[in-house]
């Protein structure tokens, strides 16, 4: 029998339970991936090494673009009954998520953030010209900002929604 509890906040179901946790280690899964992929570029800076970096950086930003996407439809689906900030819905601000997922969550998109800027820095030019493929890895937190919009469109808890009398 499942227990009712996972990350700290209590499911509906198996299922529900089993997909809160899915968005969280695909959150890890998609960071520790990037980080190694992109350190592993900045050091050694081969061509190789450059087209990962690259392949990487795009398939994580459209993942990015797609969860964000659904997590929006999610959300505004649910507004109609729930009051929905776009600070609570994408930066997980306030008690939409138990404390636990809120920081794995937040840590990730962190990690994208510090790790996309450091290699970019790191190597400013590709072959002695301005420019350099590392830039590719400033567009990876869109991942973490797009699962964030996925869990809360769908997990989060929300007030319910104010809704403004009309003007006598």
């Amino acid at each position: 029998m499942c227990s009712p509890h996972d990350y700290g906040i209590l499911c509906r179901n198996c299922e529900e339970r089993s997909a809160v946790s899915k968005i969280v280690l695909c959150n890890r899964v998609a960071t520790l991936v990037f980080s190694v992929v992109a350190v592993v570029s900045a050091i050694f800076f081969t061509s190789a090494s450059r087209v990962a970096i690259v392949a990487v950086s795009l398939v994580l930003f459209a993942a990015g673009v797609a969860t964000f996407l659904l997590g929006y439809f999610a959300a505004v689906q649910r507004s109609r009954e729930e009051e929905i900030a776009v600070t609570q819905l994408f930066f997980l601000a306030g008690d939409v998520a138990p404390k636990n997922v809120r920081l794995a969550m937040w840590y990730c998109l962190a990690a994208q953030c510090v790790v996309g800027l450091g290699v970019a820095l790191a190597r400013p030019s590709t072959d002695g010209k301005a420019g350099s493929v590392m830039a590719f890895a400033v567009m990876v937190p869109m991942l973490g900002i797009g699962l964030n919009g996925l869990w809360a469109g769908k997990f989060g808890t929300f007030g319910p929604r104010q809704l403004k009398s009309a003007p006598e």
